[in-house]
């Protein structure tokens, strides 16, 4: 796959259609869409997309601290970045409020619009991020969402709210930490007992089990996002003295990416046929997100980006070495940097991937956008 092919569409789409430039490192809401009629959205990840779940957590995946946040409205609130997260971007877009994390939502009320399960060091597997001590895995992120369909039920009635989440957006990004904060720590031994085909296979299959449950629990319209490119996030490029992108890990995940869009190809033909199976009356679209992260690292300046070697807030070679600590002084050009620290982006890049998530074609998100998938 050349980066160099996906360049001319999604450049033209972001300057054409989204305006990212003009908004990209605070989230002002500035250039929105006409809202989608999706009455909530849910969200299922890890450090990615977490709103502040792992906050009350005996958790060393902790981002409740300044400089996080430093260019969000509320400052740090255990979002792993300066600004805006994907979800957050994705929220405005649908004409949806922020939708709070999980553990601080305390009323039926505060669910209605949509709720974040996500937790920072969180895998498909649920002992991948083991060496963060606390997190919630996928598997317990679920648990939580059946249970505030429970009480969704109990205050609505069965009908409405299965009305509810028929035409909610159910968001799931996991997989990053399966990878790693599993298969590459030499203290599993993950890769000694699968090979890379195996262990995406395995994945795939505990996720498509997931899926299952999400959809058995209400959910009918899933937004799916690949794992995205990580041989040259910071703390990859600082294990090479040289400071080169690792070839090997961004292979490592391609193929749970392919058994990811297969899975929901698979399931969408199944849910539109007369055979029965799959999940009926189920959408899920695929958002490609290593095809837009190396897109944009193929040509850093085409989205506005200069800085793509090194974190925005970090120590040592590439700040990658540590990652961001408590009031450390970041970057001054924060919208300038592809990284915010150690491993995570900048809003500046969340706020792209979101735009193209919402609004882009079948090269970035399959077979339909969010745009698309709300108004079904």
């Amino acid at each position: 796959m050349a980066a160099g092919d996906l360049l001319p569409p999604l450049r033209l789409l972001l300057l054409a259609a989204l305006a990212v430039t003009a908004a990209a490192a605070g989230g002002t809401g500035e250039g929105r869409a006409a809202p989608a009629p999706a009455p909530a959205l849910f969200v299922f990840g890890d450090s990615l997309i977490d709103s502040g779940n792992n906050n009350n957590l005996a958790s060393l995946a902790k981002a409740n601290y300044f400089p996080y946040g430093i260019d969000f409205a509320d400052g740090p609130t255990g979002r792993f970045c300066n600004g805006y997260t994907i979800v957050d971007e994705l929220a405005e877009l649908l004409g949806l409020p922020l939708v709070p994390p999980y553990s601080e939502a305390s009323s039926v009320q505060q669910v209605l619009q949509g709720t974040n399960y996500a937790s920072a060091a969180a895998g498909i597997l649920d002992d991948s991020g083991g060496n963060f001590v606390g997190r919630i895995p996928f598997n317990q992120q679920i648990k939580n969402f059946e249970s505030t369909m429970a009480e969704i039920t109990a205050a609505m009635g069965a009908s409405a709210a299965a009305d509810l989440m028929s035409r909610s957006i159910l968001f799931v990004g996991m997989g990053s930490n399966d990878y790693l904060n599993n298969y590459l720590m030499p203290n599993y031994d993950t890769r000694r007992r699968y090979s890379p085909q195996q262990f995406a296979d395995l994945l795939a299959r505990q996720l498509a089990a997931q899926l299952t449950r999400l959809y058995n629990a209400g959910g009918r319209r899933f937004v799916v996002a690949g794992v995205g490119s990580m041989g040259c996030i910071p703390s990859v490029l600082a294990q090479s003295v040289a400071g080169r992108c690792s070839q090997e890990v961004d292979d490592l995940v391609l193929p749970f990416n392919a058994n990811v869009r297969a899975l929901l190809d698979g399931l969408n033909a199944a849910a539109g046929g007369a055979g029965g199976g799959g999940l009926p009356g189920a959408r899920l679209t695929y958002l490609d997100n290593f095809r837009i992260f190396r897109a944009i690292l193929g040509d850093p300046a085409a989205f506005g980006f200069t800085v793509v070697d090194r974190g925005c807030c970090g120590i040592g070679r590439n700040g990658g070495q540590v990652t961001c600590l408590p009031f450390m002084a970041p970057c001054d050009d924060r919208e300038r940097y592809v990284f915010w620290d150690a491993y995570h982006p900048t809003a500046a890049v969340n706020i792209i991937i979101a735009r193209l998530a919402f609004h882009g074609g079948t090269d970035v998100i399959s077979p339909i956008n969010v745009r698309q998938l709300a108004g079904l």
